[in-house]
């Protein structure tokens, strides 16, 4: 037997063989889910290929959504700019080198009208990563969905809605923790009588883990994120077994293949649990559903096309663990946003999984591993230990305001770099199997002069418009922010007035400051 230690990279030692039979009797579809929260799983029906997106200007986000659609896409997942994630409309100084870099830029709702061109949202699901501004985004998809004469009862998709996460790792924020709460419950109960088929929330591990946590402080961070948020519902008086039926994950999925794949059946077990001891009784609210992205910061500048390897990797893990929604990288990420070239082999990559490796055809096929059942059990343990902690802090809320949750990433973040650095860790291409290349070549690259196209959309729009109105519809939505009452209908008629995202984000941050 070899003297050397082996561990996961959240630090769980691995043994040479493991032959504890298993006492796993669950079946898929029961609680707690373990083994998926479909008794059929991808016999049923394959996950949601979803293709991340959005860049530019509204025009040329749609040419690539309807060019990801043509080729097999099931749901369009919505990249924002930064200043539209922080409530800045682009003429703002704010905004300045960042507009339209990231994402796509959106000041109005006739940037989402062009967004969405020639495309009926009664037909798609759309996921919109946002959190800031959650609200005003669904607002202008809502209002859009109103003129093309959608049913918004029938209408899909997630917003990311989730702020707790980037006090703790990824900083696009506006306003004080208690505010972005309130605006947050404000769409679960708005969206549980108007919208019911809305994924108010996606609970997000993804940003945690970019921002360099371990696997499993990215499971305890994130399912302590989702008990705040259950609970703050709960304090609002909704029904938890309705409101939970609407909520999602956002989990990452790197490189460490069977740690990864216990990671996610950990997840549905513990937050099957949390629901219930919170008072759920209904099993939809105790299932955890969830959306995967391969891991973003695993990827190499150096040998981009190794990357490809590493997606397929991430991909068959996270089909492994029963994701319901999944997001394939491009090879090219690491340099640039994805080329066109790049965008086709990740979402070919799902495809093949799902056609032609056969491992859909039978539920959770890893259960009954013994190395599967007893990881996903240490996990599960020490996901446990940073949840009762953080309860004694009086949950995550209280754990970010002390600045714990974010001091434990930036620890692990560091012993992951000096690993690196050192060369215990390999990275193919970086600190092992190194060699002299070429600059690379076709690299995407955002024009800058597309915010001088943005503000002359804005000047048009503001001359446009109905001045009053827009006046009148801020001024109502100030008075209500001072107040109890739910923001969301003041929202949806300020948008449909074509007030901006910015002068939105402004009235509030006039009643609620910023953080």
């Amino acid at each position: 037997m070899s003297g050397k230690k082996f561990t996961t990279t959240s630090g769980i030692e691995i043994k040479e063989v493991y032959c504890q039979p298993s006492a796993m009797n669950e079946l898929p579809g029961e609680f707690p889910f373990t083994r998926g929260i479909q008794k059929d799983m991808y016999r049923g029906k394959p996950w949601t290929m979803r293709q991340y997106a959005g860049f530019s200007t509204a025009e040329e986000s749609n040419k690539r959504y309807h060019y990801l659609l043509s080729q097999g896409t099931m749901g369009l997942s919505v990249a924002f700019d930064l200043p539209t994630q922080i409530g800045y409309d682009s003429d703002s100084e704010f905004a300045d080198g960042e507009v339209g870099k990231v994402g796509v830029a959106i000041d109005s709702l006739k940037d989402i009208e062009i967004l969405f061109n020639g495309i009926r949202l009664k037909d798609i699901t759309t996921s919109m990563t946002i959190n800031a501004t959650a609200s005003i985004l669904l607002a202008m998809y809502i209002a859009l969905a109103k003129k093309q004469g959608a049913d918004l009862k029938q209408l899909s998709g997630t917003i990311q809605n989730d702020i707790l996460k980037e006090y703790a790792a990824r900083g696009t924020y506006i306003y004080p923790p208690g505010p972005s709460m309130r605006l947050i419950t404000d769409v679960f109960e708005y969206c549980s009588k108007e919208v019911p088929k809305w994924n108010t929330i996606s609970i997000s591990g993804y940003h945690i883990r970019e921002a360099g946590s371990t696997a499993v402080q990215e499971l305890a961070f994130t399912l302590a994120n989702g008990k705040a948020y259950l609970q703050a519902a709960l304090n609002k008086g909704l029904d938890i077994n309705v409101f939970a039926k609407r909520l999602s994950f956002f989990f990452n999925c790197h490189n460490n293949f069977f740690e990864e794949i216990a990671k996610f059946r950990a997840a549905r077990r513990m937050w099957a649990h949390i629901t219930k001891e919170l008072g759920a009784t209904d099993p939809g609210a105790q299932k955890l559903r969830f959306h995967t992205q391969t891991g973003g910061s695993t990827l190499t500048a150096q040998q981009p096309m190794n990357n490809i390897v590493r997606v397929s990797n991430q991909a068959l893990a996270a089909v492994l663990g029963g994701t319901q929604s999944l997001h394939t990288n491009g090879y090219d990420e690491a340099l640039s946003l994805p080329t066109e070239a790049a965008a086709k082999i990740a979402l070919r990559t799902q495809q093949i999984i799902a056609f032609e490796s056969g491992v859909t055809d039978t539920v959770d096929p890893m259960a009954g591993s013994f190395f599967i059942e007893e990881l996903t059990n240490e996990l599960e343990k020490a996901a446990q230990l940073y949840i009762d902690k953080i309860d004694v802090m009086g949950g995550a809320v209280k754990a970010i305001e002390q600045d714990y949750i974010q001091q434990e990433i930036a620890r692990s973040a560091y012993e992951y770099q000096n690993e690196i650095e050192s060369g215990e860790r390999v990275i193919v291409g970086v600190n092992r199997f190194v060699q002299e290349e070429a600059p690379a070549e076709n690299i995407f690259r955002v024009d800058d002069s597309i915010r001088r196209t943005q503000i002359d959309k804005i000047n048009a729009l503001k001359a446009s418009r109905d001045n009053k109105a827009v006046q009148d519809s801020l001024q109502k939505l100030g008075e209500a922010a001072k107040g109890s009452s739910n923001l969301m209908p003041y929202i949806l008629t300020a948008v449909e007035n074509y007030v901006t995202l910015g002068e939105i984000a402004n009235a509030l941050r006039a009643v609620f400051g910023e953080y």
